[in-house]
């Protein structure tokens, strides 16, 4: 009997635990790993720097699964639409995927109409760095996205893997920040 009550817990662990994605971010007030990846803008390719985008103010850093998928075009979209807003606050924004610079050079000029750069991270050094790699599909990305300071560090992190609240809570942690920073 108490093996049984034992095994039933044991199952209801495993569960539980599969039914609520591990997640892992880095915390507020963290620094984040400065990196350069080859990203893609309008279709045309460059090296993206995050200390250059930092000297000239914060940065939205967001993670998503897979270009093309229908999520992850649902919320290029949507930054898409918001990069006027992100800009009068100061900000800019960078998508990041494990997908191939190829793919995502379409991706840039479909999804996020030419308006901002999505990064390249196969290796997914970068994607290891944020802790936003999806722990059940180790070949994608958590859809993650951050606010980055100036100076380095998390000032906010949303994860949900619902596209839609990530543009909105983003430019409301953007417009909380101190006026200085955001306006750098």
């Amino acid at each position: 009997m108490a093996r049984s009550i034992l095994s039933r817990i044991a199952l209801m662990t495993v569960f539980t635990a599969l039914a609520h994605p591990a997640w892992a971010a880095l915390d507020i007030g963290d620094p984040v790993p400065r990196f350069t990846a080859n990203a893609a803008l309008g279709g045309k390719t460059f090296r993206y720097s995050l200390a250059d985008a930092l000297a000239k103010g914060p940065v939205v850093v967001y993670f998503f699964p897979a270009a093309d998928s229908n999520d992850c075009s649902i919320e290029a979209h949507a930054f898409a639409e918001a990069v006027d807003k992100f800009a009068a606050l100061g900000a800019t924004v960078i998508g990041v995927s494990a997908d191939d610079i190829d793919t995502l050079s379409k991706f840039s000029v479909k999804s996020c109409q030419s308006r901002f750069p999505v990064a390249s991270d196969e290796a997914k050094t970068v994607i290891n760095g944020f802790d936003a790699l999806m722990q059940t599909r180790p070949d994608f990305a958590n859809r993650l996205s951050y606010v980055i300071a100036p100076d380095g560090k998390v000032a906010y992190y949303y994860q949900n893997l619902n596209p839609d609240k990530h543009v909105e809570r983003m430019l409301n942690a953007v417009r909380a920040l101190p006026k200085a920073t955001a306006a750098k």
